[in-house]
């Protein structure tokens, strides 16, 4: 599996149970098990979601769904 696909399942399983849609970034945060401290792993790559956060425009939401939400952070993070 790769970097990308890892951290990919991880942001969907850290809003498994989130209510959709989300419009905002804080409401983005609130969904998030640990806010904007939630932190994906895969090999040395570590991304916060306050990092994401960092990516994100307005124009990306609001999302519709958790692959929604993981799919933008990984292709504009570059992963």
């Amino acid at each position: 599996m790769s970097v990308k696909e890892e951290i990919h399942g991880q942001i969907v399983g850290a809003l498994e149970g989130a209510k959709f849609p989300i419009k905002t970034p804080d409401e983005l945060f609130d969904a998030l098990p640990d806010g904007p401290d939630t932190t994906c792993k895969s090999g040395d790559v570590v991304l916060k979601a306050s990092d994401a956060g960092k990516v994100l425009s307005g124009d990306d939401f609001p999302f519709e769904s958790a692959e929604d939400v993981a799919s933008t952070i990984v292709d504009k993070a570059g992963l």
